[in-house]
Parts: C-alpha cells; structure tokens; sequence
C-alpha cells in the first residue's frame, strides 16, 4: 500500500513542489515522484510505498548491502572499498566517542562492529533484516536487536550511535531521531552518513543518479536540510566529513543505469570530477558524513 507525506518531516509545512520523476533502476523499473518541501527544501519520495510493503523492494540477491557471497564486479569493488572504509569509520568513532561504548542502527551483516570489537569497544547493533541479523551474530558475533527500542530505549548509556546510510530507508524519521537522543549519553556524538542531493554527480546524473535508489530511499538531504532536521532534535553538526569513495560507486552504477551498460571510463573520471567540484559553490561531496553533538543547554 502507498502512503502520502502531507506535512514536510522538517518543517511541517503542506506544500510540495515536483522535483524529479525517476524510476526503480535496481530491480522493479516502477516510476517514483520525488517532492521538494516548498518551505525548507526537504526532498522525498511521495508518495511511498508503507512499511509494510517496502520490503519487496529489498528482495534481490544483487542487494549488496546485505549480501556477504556475491562475487560479481560491482561486488568487489563494494567490498573492497568497505574494508577501507571500515578502518576510516573506526577513526571517526575512536576519535570522538564517549567511553567505549558503540551502538550501529542498521549494522548490516556486522563488519563495522567486529571491527569496533576487535579494537576493544564494547558494540552492539540493530538490524531489521533476518538474513543479515543472523550472520552479524552467528559470524561476527555481535549482539544484534531487530528494533531500535530493544537496544536500551531511554537509556543514555551509549557514547556513539551510527548510521552508515540508513537515515534515508527510515519512514519514522522524527521518532527514531528522538529515540536517539533518549539513548545517547550528554557527551557523546550520533554519526550519520547520508548522499548529497546538491552533490555534482546528483546534477549530472539526474534522474539516474544513483544515490536516488527510489523508493528505498526514501529521503534525499543535503547539508541546509540535514542541518535543519537534526537540529529540529538538539542536535548540532560538530564536523562534516567526505566520503569520496561513494562518489566514484554511484558513479558506476549511475553510468549503468543511464546507459545499460558499464562505462569505467567515464564513471571513474565523474567520481573524481564529483569530488574536485565539492567545495565549489557550496555543493558537497557525493556522500557525507555528520559527526552530531548534543547542543548543550
């Protein structure tokens, strides 16, 4: 079943503007409208498939995010930039986080926490998929909870909460913030990485951009916007950090997307001209990474 957004998750205002009409490149080829909030700017999908029925959407072994076997090209790039970028997540966490103790919301098949575990952080997870939940602790052996409320719901015990790439796919937006808020402890930091819609490759790329991956995600920040909601939730952005790899990922499959086929050439040359135009004109990188504070009384 569809719902419909009829007040901006940011500002709560009612009129919406067509941004862009864009397909399910992924897996189902079904048409999506994104709105662009008329008051803020926020961009979303609408209207979008419920929680309910927003799981077929996932249903494809090409899902790489939760898929630990595949060994086609995309694959392995993906996961070899994931072994970097794991190490370069762990340097966030361990420069800013309170007391060791790390909890990642949508953590996936584990990586990131085993990681965290074996650099003596004491680590916990939430993950909604079963398949993925159960390799987390079967074979990375990490504590995973299927809902963010059984992980310790108002209990500020936590000195870093991390989403890598979830806050798009949430539909309870402004709840699960609040959640956060309610766990993280007074000194503490919440990371969020999330893509950049004012990024070079989003304008390049348009309705193929990638990083649009409708109607999965379900949500399309920048840095006006992701500012504006977080703070909605006393939040404050403490550091903004580039993720310049994803640029280079998008790149490729918003090549393929466009073009049903794979342009290495040019997808290369678009994820470095994507990260070269970041500081001009205020754009941004491809993807992004928010390093959140709570804003002290």
């Amino acid at each position: 079943m569809q719902e419909k957004i009829v007040k901006c998750p940011i500002c709560n205002q009612g009129s919406f503007s067509l941004f862009l009409k864009t397909g399910d490149y992924f897996l189902t080829r079904e048409e999506f409208i994104i709105q662009q909030c008329d008051g803020c700017g926020f961009k979303f999908v609408n209207p979008r498939p419920d929680k309910d029925e927003i799981g077929r959407y996932y249903q494809s072994e090409e899902y790489i995010s939760h898929d630990a076997k595949k060994a086609n090209l995309f694959s392995r790039i993906y996961k070899l930039a994931r072994v970097h970028a794991i190490k370069g997540k762990y340097g966030i966490v361990a420069g800013h986080a309170h007391a060791g103790k790390i909890l990642d919301i949508g953590c996936g098949t584990g990586e990131f926490l085993h990681y965290c575990k074996s650099r003596g952080l004491e680590v916990t997870g939430v993950e909604p998929n079963d398949k993925a939940r159960e390799y987390a602790r079967k074979v990375n052996g990490i504590e995973v909870f299927n809902e963010l409320g059984e992980a310790g719901i108002s209990n500020p015990t936590y000195g870093c909460i991390t989403m890598w790439h979830v806050l798009e796919h949430v539909h309870d937006l402004n709840e699960t913030l609040e959640i956060v808020k309610g766990m993280l402890h007074p000194e503490g930091i919440f990371v969020v990485a999330v893509p950049n819609s004012n990024s070079w490759d989003a304008g390049k790329y348009g309705k193929f951009w990638a990083a649009y991956d409708v109607p999965r995600h379900l949500y399309h920040f920048n840095k006006s916007t992701m500012d504006k909601l977080v703070g909605n939730h006393g939040f404050e952005t403490i550091k903004i950090i580039p993720q310049k790899l994803d640029a280079y990922y998008v790149s490729m499959l918003s090549e393929k997307y466009r073009s049903e086929k794979n342009n290495y050439f040019t997808s290369l040359f678009s994820g470095f001209w994507s990260n070269f135009q970041a500081g001009r004109e205020g754009r941004g990188h491809s993807s992004q990474i928010f390093v959140l504070s709570l804003k002290k009384a």
